[in-house]
């Protein structure tokens, strides 16, 4: 960070550790979400995956019980679409989660703020759990986890990470001034970037490698919800730009920035 006091010009050394607040409160929050889960009773626990889990036989009954009835009615069905990705299996799920969510969440939340941020999370952990849902109507198998989301952010962040003011923006020479008006982070753009297509395809390949046959990457056997991974995704890829509008500078140049990060004061 630089700034201007009394005319001289002083360099701030950035904080070794300056993951933003949401995404910590996020992590917090699954964090102590299985904590408490894990001290329950067994039979607490299963009532609380059936209130809390998304469960596709809610939306599609199984065909050999359509009448099946899961508590909490239409509300139930609402809220488990978000309290779903607060649940977890094991510490292992939560401890990877939570990796993810801080190294894809950071920069996300860093550039659209945490109001927006927040929408765009749950919105992607829904989309991710309906298509979950779509391609297995009637399931009788609990979903839990924030892959879904955290899928999203990934998504998200692929729309502007490679660009010349994105952290990974020197990849593949692409490198700009940091004081620059950061670059429109267009759908365009990124479907026809190679890094992008590199990134989501090898992403996508895991899953469809590892998802249908339950395999892990640690070498464990789980059951994966690869489907709402893939959902997640897509929905962060394609509406990341809803969340990530195109502003002009005070300035009159393009890019959403304020009049100090345009002169080069106050730059983070």
């Amino acid at each position: 960070m630089v700034n201007f006091d009394n005319g001289t010009f002083r360099a701030k050394e950035p904080p070794a550790f300056n993951a933003p607040a949401i995404v910590l409160v996020l992590i917090a929050a699954i964090a102590g979400a299985y904590a408490l889960f894990s001290w329950l009773p067994n039979e607490a626990q299963e009532e609380l995956l059936i209130l809390f889990a998304l469960f596709p036989a809610r939306f599609i009954p199984p065909a050999a019980h359509p009448d099946m009835v899961f508590p909490g009615g239409l509300a139930g069905d609402l809220w488990t679409l978000i309290s779903y990705t607060f649940m977890h299996g094991s510490w292992t799920h939560v401890i990877v989660n939570s990796i993810w969510l801080l190294a894809f969440g950071s920069p996300v939340a860093r550039r659209i703020g945490p109001l927006r941020f927040t929408l765009f999370y749950f919105l992607c952990g829904i989309i991710g759990g309906l298509t979950h849902v779509a391609l297995n109507g009637g399931s009788l198998m609990p979903v839990v986890g924030a892959s879904a989301a955290i899928s999203g952010l990934m998504g998200g962040a692929a729309r502007f990470v490679f660009l010349a003011d994105g952290p990974l923006g020197g990849l593949g020479g692409n490198v700009g001034p940091s004081s620059a008006p950061r670059a429109q982070a267009s759908i365009g753009r990124a479907l026809t970037d190679r890094r992008v297509l590199i990134f989501a395809g090898v992403w996508i390949g895991l899953n469809f490698l590892f998802g249908p046959t339950g395999i892990t990457m640690t070498g464990e056997t789980a059951n994966v919800a690869w489907e709402a991974h893939l959902g997640g995704f897509l929905a962060g890829l394609f509406l990341f730009g809803f969340f990530d509008p195109y502003q002009m500078s005070p300035s009159g140049g393009p890019g959403n920035v304020g009049y100090g990060e345009w002169s080069g004061r106050d730059r983070g």
